[in-house]
């Protein structure tokens, strides 16, 4: 069974870590210096959007390793700075009113960069987690199928052993923003001969090269951050195996672990503000913005209406900060 190497994050600094109002002052004293300021009236999911190439998010990120801001509950043998969550609390304040490379934080960050780090090997930890922290490299994961989506282990994407390598055939669907990205977890079927969770493994894959065909979905909305990818004997190398061949369920299933944290919110492997504070921030400030439009501002419901939304935020952050403590 594949080896899951959990790397717990401490809530407060700990031992040799910075005084935590010392790095809030260092850190607020270098966003002003280095990054820039948010448009107004726009967020890092609006900007994010017109990143047609993904190398505004990595430009950002460059910035933040080069100030010594990236990765900060990373390991620092990987790239990061091996700090606590309060410290990334202190960061993600101060960094809301600037640019920051949010995109990169789901799925790269928070769940890819997260899963690797447990379950990958040492050298695919070494070769790849500096990359990501430095904004190198920008990841996806390939799991949703056109034949199914919810039922995961029923994936029909197919790996065959052949020597040191696997040849990969078959079709991915549904992966956001797969062509700004390098590189993707793949989830495929190694084994047909045992029940359906027990025959699968997960694959690095390498994006861009011509096994590999990466269709934009454009949605009714105009909107096309969808992927549909097709395999065509892909080789990939069984050292891009994460965990055991066979056991990529074991692998999935973390990766899934990930995907909740980083979803509530309470994920310390993010760059800068995590990615749903924009959005959350927009709505928020658009539910006063709709009143006054509406000549409802001086309503005593909706004044509560508003005030209840707000302290139920209030609330959702500490819930969420009070659990992942605890995780």
């Amino acid at each position: 069974m594949a080896t899951i190497e959990e790397h717990p994050v401490p809530a407060q600094p700990t031992g040799d870590m910075e005084d935590l109002d010392a790095f809030r002052a260092r850190a607020r004293e270098w966003l002003s210096a280095h990054m820039p300021p948010l448009p107004a009236g726009k967020t890092n999911a609006q900007l994010s959007r017109d990143d047609e190439t993904g190398a505004w998010a990595k430009g950002l990120q460059r910035t933040l390793y080069d100030g010594g801001f990236a990765g900060l509950c990373f390991p620092r043998a990987y790239g990061g700075q091996g700090l606590s969550r309060a410290h990334q609390r202190a960061f993600t304040i101060e960094s809301l009113p600037y640019q920051m490379p949010t995109v990169l934080n789901v799925p790269t960050f928070s769940i890819l960069a997260a899963t690797l780090l447990d379950c990958g090997t040492e050298e695919q930890r070494q070769r790849h987690l500096p990359a990501i922290i430095r904004g190198d490299e920008a990841w996806v994961q390939f799991l949703s199928e056109p034949s199914g989506g919810s039922d995961l282990a029923g994936v029909v994407t197919r790996a065959t052993r052949d020597g040191d390598v696997f040849i990969l055939n078959g079709s991915k669907i549904w992966s956001t923003g797969a062509y700004k990205c390098d590189y993707a977890m793949c989830l495929a079927r190694t084994n047909w001969h045992v029940p359906k969770h027990r025959g699968l493994t997960m694959f690095i894959m390498k994006i861009h090269q011509p096994s590999v065909e990466v269709q934009l979905i454009r949605m009714a909305n105009g909107i096309a951050e969808f992927c549909q990818e097709f395999f065509t004997d892909v080789v990939v190398p069984a050292s891009d195996v994460i965990g055991e061949v066979d056991d990529g369920w074991t692998v999935a299933s973390r990766l899934l672990f990930h995907e909740r944290d980083a979803v509530g919110g309470g994920s310390p492997y993010i760059s800068g503000a995590p990615v749903a504070d924009p959005s959350r921030s927009a709505l928020r400030s658009g539910l006063v913005d709709l009143a006054r439009r509406t000549g409802q501002a001086d309503d005593p419901r909706i004044r509560q209406l508003v005030a209840e939304d707000r302290v139920n935020e209030r609330v959702q952050l500490q819930l969420v900060q009070r659990i992942t403590a605890g995780i």
